[in-house]
């Protein structure tokens, strides 16, 4: 797809006034601003197509690019032939960078914050500096755009009233089991970030905690080899693990908890001792069937399977 050269006036003064970029909409909380105004600025996340015009002019007309990586977003300006200073901003200069930056908004400078791909701050560089400008009174303004975690729900088909943005889990695994188990319960769809290379483990480790749910694997959004696997976790780790290679930043959007509000143990031990009597042969399968049904692990009604087991069987030899 051939996208059009944009043109554009020239930048002086084109951003601190306001005038062209800006919705027009005071500041309602009362607070006076100070010095320049930092634009926080969404890009794409793959197909260079999907930017705004108004995130256009604003990389072009702003005094400063502060980007996670410049080689990479210098490909960005590139493409739309906008010639602009950069400097980078990302997890390991972030904190000695803010300073410098902060100095530059307040003596009157615009500045554009960017990541490599999507909108800023979300599991991405840059809420330090934001933060940062807006306690200092710096007016910050949202250039909105791509998110691969807004684009990942809206074709989900998963329930989108209500959502909480996990991201990257951490990487220890005793923090990430302390972080799933305050999931378990969660009702709202569940969205993560992951690398290809540790996907497969994220999924291994969900279904250990939250049991089965479904999901859907968002990998390489609005690039060629753009895909979508949906299905339960299991289904979508089988499908991965078969697989040589993977590759593509993945999100993956989960179902959240859907077992009743007060879920008693003695119900789902009535729904085991009720299988068994039906002639259930494999603890496993029913362990499976009922842990999907009440949104728990499986390993927990296994578990319980087997102690009601042996005792129905004991009293069936009685």
């Amino acid at each position: 797809m051939v996208v059009p050269f944009v043109k554009t006036s020239n930048r002086t003064n084109f951003l601190k006034n306001h005038d062209l970029m800006d919705s027009g909409n005071k500041p309602t909380s009362g607070a006076k601003h100070k010095g320049g105004s930092l634009y926080v600025v969404a890009t794409p996340i793959g197909n260079l197509a999907d930017i705004t015009l108004r995130a256009i002019e604003t990389l072009k007309k702003v005094d400063l690019i502060a980007a996670e990586d410049t080689r990479h977003t210098r490909r960005l300006l590139r493409h739309y032939h906008i010639n602009n200073k950069m400097i980078s901003l990302h997890e390991h200069n972030e904190l000695q960078r803010v300073p410098e930056l902060i100095e530059r908004l307040r003596s009157g400078d615009a500045i554009a914050l960017v990541s490599n791909a999507g909108t800023p701050t979300l599991s991405d560089p840059g809420y330090r500096l934001v933060k940062e400008a807006a306690v200092t009174h710096i007016r910050v303004i949202p250039i909105p755009g791509p998110s691969a975690a807004l684009a990942s729900l809206s074709v989900s088909g998963l329930p989108t009233d209500a959502f909480i943005f996990i991201g990257f889990l951490p990487r220890k695994t005793g923090k990430v089991k302390k972080a799933l188990a305050t999931l378990q319960h969660e009702r709202k769809t569940l969205i993560f970030y992951e690398s290809p290379k540790r996907i497969t483990a994220l999924l291994s480790r969900l279904i250990q905690t939250l049991g089965q749910r479904e999901a859907v694997l968002s990998r390489e959004m609005t690039k060629r080899h753009e895909e979508f696997i949906r299905g339960s976790l299991s289904d979508i780790l089988a499908q991965l693990t078969n697989r040589t290679e993977i590759k593509g930043e993945c999100t993956l959007v989960v179902h959240g908890f859907s077992g009743p509000e007060d879920l008693n143990m003695d119900t789902v031990r009535t729904h085991i001792l009720e299988e068994l009597r039906g002639g259930t042969t494999s603890i496993s399968e029913l362990a499976k069937r009922i842990a999907t049904r009440h949104g728990l692990m499986k390993k927990q009604v296994y578990s319980e399977a087997l102690k009601i087991k042996s005792l129905h069987d004991f009293m069936e030899r009685d």
